[in-house]
């Protein structure tokens, strides 16, 4: 009896130790600052469908909210822990005592600025005076872009122009035709999806913005304290897939569709459906690309840009009080985000099959 137990413990440790415990997932609701969404999502889809979440230990639940204003103050409230908002309300939000800063840049280039119909007689930001601006939402990060703008140009946000809800889209392109609103403040894709809903825009001159920073990953300081796996684990796949987008858009609109079946466009063909969502992510991927920062790796947060953004956003009343770009910013996840081989990234992209 003795010889059979030891023999029985002896079968059991073996087979025991040939048991792979798997690894600990963190499932992360992460912010996506618009109402609706979009093909924007894409490197969510293919770091999802690519295991580079799963890879990391991550497992990514978006969140859509109703702008980068919603996203902070789901951020700070501790709501969700992670969100992909625009700086400038996290600019304010940082004034007031909000300890969160910005670890990963995903929009290099400035998203924003204000659009017209092609045919519209508005050619400058003076000649918005009196006239209606669409905005996505009024927590939307096109409304403080908007009321900056209109400050350059000598005029009142409040007074001398009517910033209102125009929805996403279809529906503000149906705003348009309507002549409810005269013209936008939303953003790249937005616009990309405005026209593919047939009304051909225009963008005024708004050199005053275009090199600063737009969207990055924001997390409370004490987030990145205690979940800096998870904060790594998100941004690593996200740059990953970005670079995988940018060397083949039709693949990831593919994968989106994939991913996020919802997202695939009804009352179009499937040819016509990834042209359209095609053109949306080419919009995107101009602002996602490094040099339009002048940084050399993914998710690098401009301390130059940063801080010149907060000194006009200050100049131009967005914000009440002088904010460092350090208390916006760190880099100090960046070199660990970036441990992965970009050129074998891009060769798999381009050599990407659908199954």
């Amino acid at each position: 009896m003795k010889r059979t137990l030891i023999a029985l413990v002896t079968c059991l440790l073996v087979v025991l130790s040939c048991v792979t415990v798997p690894a600990q997932t963190s499932k992360l609701r992460v912010g996506f600052c618009a109402r609706t969404i979009s093909s924007a999502a894409a490197p969510f889809a293919v770091a999802t469908k690519l295991g580079w979440y799963k890879e990391d230990g991550v497992d990514v639940e978006l969140v859509a909210l109703a702008g980068s204003g919603d996203c902070v103050k789901t951020t700070a409230t501790r709501e969700i822990p992670f969100s992909l908002p625009s700086v400038e309300p996290l600019a304010a939000a940082r004034a007031q005592g909000v300890r969160a800063k910005i670890f990963y840049t995903a929009y290099q280039g400035n998203i924003y600025g204000i659009a017209v119909p092609a045919e519209s007689p508005v050619q400058r930001i003076t000649d918005l005076r009196g006239k209606s601006i669409g905005v996505i939402s009024m927590g939307s990060g096109g409304v403080p872009v908007a009321k900056a703008l209109i400050s350059t140009a000598g005029m009142n946000p409040e007074t001398d122009v009517n910033i209102v809800v125009a929805g996403e889209g279809a529906q503000t392109a149906a705003m348009l035709r309507s002549k409810q609103v005269d013209a936008l403040s939303q953003f790249d894709t937005q616009y990309a999806m405005v026209e593919n809903a047939g009304v051909k825009l225009r963008l005024l001159e708004t050199k005053e913005i275009d090199r600063y920073p737009s969207n990055g990953f924001l997390a409370l300081e004490e987030t990145l304290t205690a979940g800096k796996k998870d904060a790594v684990g998100l941004a690593r796949g996200y740059a990953k897939a970005t670079i995988f987008t940018i060397a083949n858009p039709e693949a990831a609109v593919r994968i989106l569709y994939e991913v996020f079946p919802e997202l695939k466009p009804t009352g179009k063909d499937e040819a016509t459906a990834i042209r359209d969502d095609t053109k949306v992510l080419q919009a995107r991927i101009t602002n996602w690309k490094l040099e339009k920062a002048g940084v050399k790796r993914w998710g690098e947060n401009s301390e130059t840009n940063y801080g010149a953004y907060a000194v006009f956003l200050l100049k131009w009343g967005v914000i009440k009080e002088k904010v460092d770009a350090k208390d916006l910013i760190t880099n100090d996840l960046i070199d660990e985000i970036n441990k992965f081989d970009a050129g074998k990234i891009i060769a798999e992209a381009k050599a990407y099959k659908p199954r």
